[in-house]
């Protein structure tokens, strides 16, 4: 998998988890969009689609498993990896069925986020037909 051309959107409603994730992905060479709130980012899905989603659960107003569902209703199939400040196992299990490839706590450890984000991208690819 190239690596380099893999784009990420971040979706989190604090500013500076936002920045962070921003600055680690770059510096891992893969481009990444941030995005405020989940409607910014469904509103931004039109023109470019993600290669993964990196999701926060807890956000005001539409919230990372409203957006999972927004995803899944318009027929985008986007690999999504959950990240949560408030870990509980109902969310765990609701955000897994509705079809997040991975699921993690925050304080993120960086080395577990961009393996979870490769791994998401290559199960999502191997697993689309061509």
């Amino acid at each position: 998998m190239d690596r380099s051309r893999l784009c990420i959107a971040v979706i989190d409603d604090d500013e500076s988890v936002r920045k962070a994730l921003k600055r680690l992905l770059r510096a891992a060479n893969l481009d990444a969009d941030t995005f405020a709130s989940g409607r910014e980012f469904l509103d931004s899905v039109a023109s470019r689609v993600p290669d993964c989603v990196v999701l926060d659960l807890h956000m005001p107003g539409m919230n990372g498993l409203d957006v999972q569902q927004q995803l899944a209703r318009g027929g985008f199939r986007v690999p999504i990896v959950v990240i949560t400040g408030h870990d509980e196992p109902q969310a765990r299990a609701q955000c897994l069925s509705a079809g997040a490839a991975v699921y993690l706590r925050k304080p993120l450890d960086d080395e577990a986020l961009l393996d979870a984000i490769y791994k998401a991208v290559g199960a999502a690819r191997s697993s689309s037909s061509c």
